[in-house]
């Protein structure tokens, strides 16, 4: 038997084999173009960085401050739930009463005549309540008041969460010391179902309401609606809460 040589390439035909190579595709390509086995392209730097962080980075506010908790409900959760757990006997807060919203209307009725005492009462209680307040219209057709059914004639907001809080507050505090003459709200003012009910001459009690915008002083109502399951349990919840009621 022969014995098989190694087979020799000459330089000439190694540089040929050399130069019939392909070139590396650049890293940009797809695996597609590469084909199998190939070296998927490397990450870059924001690719490699977690999800979860940059969905963090992108979701926090930029420069902006929380909003601090009213008083009012701080008063509420802090000294008024245990006094009311107490007094009714009741172990289930839930089972307590609290605020459930504020009502405020205003009843232009002015505003038959010209729509600008409309608009002047829409400003004035979207800065008394924080909040854009709607249009309310008239149900039916009065002859006697010059009403027509459809037509505007006053404007109601409501108020709930951090605003109804908030507002009850400076009611409180600010507005009902500001009316001339006050003894105290009626203690009896209450709808049979834990709703109270008062009312307001005019909106310049309010502090921040400037009286050189408006030309003519509008009253309104305000109804606190509670979760009370009777007036005895709301009246006790309000002047917990600070509502200045005459006594009984």
């Amino acid at each position: 038997m022969s014995e098989e040589k190694p087979e020799v390439r000459s330089e000439a035909q190694s540089e040929g084999n050399s130069e019939q190579q392909p070139e590396a595709q650049p890293s940009g390509h797809t695996a597609g173009q590469q084909g199998k086995g190939k070296a998927k392209p490397a990450k870059t730097e924001r690719s490699q960085q977690p999800s979860k962080g940059r969905k963090k980075q992108e979701a926090a506010p930029s420069g902006e401050v929380e909003a601090p908790v009213p008083r009012l409900w701080e008063r509420y959760t802090k000294e008024v739930l245990p006094a009311l757990a107490e007094k009714f006997g009741r172990t289930n807060r839930l089972s307590l009463p609290r605020l459930e919203k504020i009502v405020i209307n205003m009843g232009v009725g002015s505003a038959i005549n010209d729509k600008k005492y409309l608009e002047e009462a829409m400003d004035a209680l979207k800065t008394i309540a924080g909040q854009k307040p709607v249009v309310t219209r008239a149900k039916k057709s009065i002859a006697g008041f010059h009403v027509r059914k459809g037509m505007s004639i006053g404007c109601m907001v409501t108020l709930r969460g951090r605003r109804m809080y908030e507002f009850l507050d400076r009611l409180i505090s600010l507005a009902l010391p500001r009316v001339r003459d006050f003894r105290g709200l009626n203690p009896n003012a209450f709808d049979g179902r834990g709703n109270f009910s008062l009312g307001l001459t005019e909106q310049l009690v309010f502090p921040e309401v400037n009286p050189d915008k408006y030309t003519k002083t509008q009253g309104m109502n305000v109804t606190i609606v509670t979760t009370a399951k009777n007036d005895d349990e709301a009246r006790e919840l309000l002047r917990r809460l600070g509502v200045p009621l005459r006594p009984a």
